[in-house]
């Protein structure tokens, strides 16, 4: 855990994630990314110069099989207070719509719902479970399917909805976050999902670890290039200023 709270740490300071005095909720979904960013922001709460508060959310989508007792029982042990949302996404995609590409729905299904749970909360900045791996793909998804250079952000205001997106993990590669996880006996809730594992996203993290059999360390300098070039949202002098 030390390793992981020195780059979260560095993340959130790097990009001036947390303000004093905030609560940050953080999106689980019960998947090892977001476990890890539960634990690693509760524990920093304890130390972190700027006091604030962690809270978990849970959208449970109704897939069958999904149990989130693991995930509640870890909140106890953080003492972090936990939102467990019920919302039929599941029925609706795949019983009532049957829809063959369903990822975007859902997504913009759990928004929705998380949104309106934060609303309801009061809290106005959410930690989402986004890693090292997860910027390199995306922004090679976008080179590749849509001919565009474009990533998400570290810090994301959205002003419709008045909520901030925070991504801590991003300094955190995918292989420390199994590593971790493993380590520290987080509970983790498989994802009983038909589309799991048959994703473009998928397609590409096969992809990228072939090409760095070829081209080591292509993942590093993918993402110093996100930062260096930089991305929108991306640039550290900006948020050091």
């Amino acid at each position: 855990m030390q390793h992981i709270l020195s780059l979260v740490r560095r993340c959130v300071e790097d990009y001036d994630m947390i303000q004093a005095g905030e609560t940050v909720a953080v999106g689980v979904s019960g998947g090892k990314d977001s476990v890890l960013t539960l634990a690693a922001l509760a524990r920093l709460r304890e130390f972190y110069p700027k006091p604030f508060q962690v809270e978990a959310v849970t959208i449970d989508s109704g897939a069958p099989g999904m149990d989130f007792t693991p995930i509640r029982e870890l909140c106890e042990s953080l003492e972090v207070p936990y939102h467990l949302v019920p919302v039929p996404i599941y029925e609706i995609i795949f019983v009532h719509r049957k829809e063959k590409n369903p990822c975007s729905l859902c997504a913009k299904l759990r928004r929705g719902a998380l949104s309106t749970e934060l609303g309801r909360l009061g809290i106005s900045k959410i930690a989402l479970g986004h890693h090292y791996d997860d910027a390199v793909e995306t922004m090679v998804m976008s080179l590749f399917l849509e001919g565009r250079i474009s990533c998400f952000q570290p810090v994301t205001y959205l002003d419709r909805t008045k909520v901030t997106q925070i991504r801590p993990l991003l300094y955190v590669e995918e292989r420390e976050v199994r590593g971790a996880v493993r380590r520290l006996d987080l509970p983790v809730v498989d994802n009983p999902c038909p589309a799991n594992g048959t994703t473009r996203r998928e397609e590409m993290k096969l992809l990228l670890r072939d090409l760095e059999k070829t081209y080591p360390q292509l993942k590093k300098k993918i993402f110093g290039a996100i930062q260096r070039y930089p991305l929108y949202g991306w640039s550290l002098e900006e948020h050091q200023e």
